[in-house]
């Protein structure tokens, strides 16, 4: 059980702090409600664009990490469909640079066209290295439009073309900062070591003055249900022949979702599981095999990929893969597979939320799903599933019309 408080600024900024007298530390997570999906289908990759600009430098602090490693802190960030994440740990006797460094940054940040530029290089040079130019990177620039149609998560957090980032002006950057970049957007969690009174000094110090602008409407579109299955080979420059089937799934809020994490570790979590025993170990199709879920707020993916074994046809491996997914429709799930991964899920669960970062961004996320409390009754609720509920899940979404397949195959000699 993670116990903490919540208070919300006048502005809007949502502030939540649990206290960690076991380490020396504090940890500040913000969360702005905002990602891939809210782009613009001609300027893609802005919010991870945003990510790296943020870095750049503010106003009144022209360089961002150097006051931060001064006073023995570190940080980083992430940006997926759904969100924008920063975050920060440092010795709790200088938790005050954490309120400074950010609240400036979220009120003011430096558009200058030398910081636009750097960091728009650093952004066309990771798209090449890790999706064009790297085997196998170009997956889900293809995977996603085959399995989407019409709602944004059709393009990757990247974007969906390196021009989109080349041809970003200083006033579409701006425009995106003055729409998500602001407290009604984001989510604070302080946790540490530190006291309550403090972290509500601080926040009123430092943020309560930034102005309040009101929260984005969000209205995108919704995917059609998928009613005949979607295909697509292509072929590079690769070591090996792979496949990658995906389904169409629930949103991550649904209950559905927790049922379809099971699914994923009973078919490809750990040597034990059952298609690393049939597939990989006993019948030798593939090098390598996982399944997985995208963990999309909307709509999201359940995903199969594998590397086949040389000399493996194709059509026999996606044969081999649907017999196993579609087991679970056909096939009781016996109590004793369920156990075990129920099991794994708990042990994830509990040591996720030991270290005072993990705790931040959970209590965040969850914060921003609805509730942070949610995520004190996520054991509960993978305790409480069936058998059943997960057949019947199963059975609702496992079908080929629902599915997505990519052959991506090594360039005929």
């Amino acid at each position: 059980m993670i116990k903490y408080e919540r208070f919300t600024l006048s502005n809007g900024l949502r502030v939540i702090y649990h206290q960690d007298q076991s380490t020396p530390l504090v940890c500040m997570n913000i969360l702005y409600d905002v990602g891939a999906r809210d782009e613009h289908p001609e300027h893609t990759g802005f919010a991870h664009l945003f990510e790296h600009l943020m870095f750049g430098g503010s106003v009144n602090i022209p360089n961002y990490d150097e006051p931060l490693q001064l006073v023995g802190g570190e940080n980083n960030a992430f940006t997926n469909n759904d969100i924008t994440n920063y975050y920060l740990t440092l010795p709790a006797d200088n938790a005050e640079t954490a309120f400074w460094l950010e609240s400036d940054r979220m009120l003011s940040l430096a558009f200058t066209p030398k910081s636009l530029e750097v960091q728009r290089q650093v952004v066309i040079e990771e798209f090449k290295q890790r999706y064009l130019n790297q085997p196998y990177g170009d997956v889900w620039l293809l995977l996603k439009p085959l399995a989407y149609k019409v709602h944004p998560y059709q393009w990757n957090t990247i974007g969906k073309e390196i021009a989109h980032i080349e041809n970003a002006t200083m006033e579409d950057v701006k425009d995106f900062f003055k729409r998500f970049y602001h407290p009604s957007n984001a989510i604070m969690v302080v946790a540490g070591n530190i006291e309550l009174d403090k972290v509500k000094a601080y926040s009123e110090k430092w943020f309560g003055p930034i102005p309040s602008q009101p929260k984005q409407e969000r209205n995108l579109p919704i995917e059609p249900l998928q009613s005949e299955a979607r295909r697509s080979t292509v072929y590079r420059d690769v070591p090996a022949n792979s496949i990658y089937k995906a389904w169409h799934i629930c949103k991550r809020t649904d209950p559905e979702y927790r049922h379809f994490d099971l699914i994923s570790d009973i078919l490809s979590n750990g040597k034990s599981s059952r298609m690393y025993l049939s597939l990989v170990k006993e019948k030798k199709l593939f090098t390598e095999i996982n399944a997985y879920v995208s963990g999309d707020i909307d709509h999201g993916l359940f995903i199969v990929s594998g590397k086949l074994t040389a000399g493996t046809n194709i059509e026999i491996a996606e044969k081999e893969i649907d017999e196993a997914v579609y087991t679970f429709v056909n096939e009781k799930l016996q109590q004793q597979e369920l156990q075990k991964v129920k099991n794994k899920v708990e042990s994830v669960l509990s040591f996720s939320n030991t270290n005072v970062l993990n705790k931040a961004m959970n209590l965040a996320y969850y914060e921003l799903l609805g509730d942070a409390d949610m995520l004190n009754l996520e054991e509960e609720n993978y305790a409480s599933i069936t058998a059943e509920d997960i057949q019947h899940t199963a059975a609702k979404f496992f079908n080929d019309q629902n599915s997505v397949t990519l052959h991506y195959l090594m360039n005929k000699q």
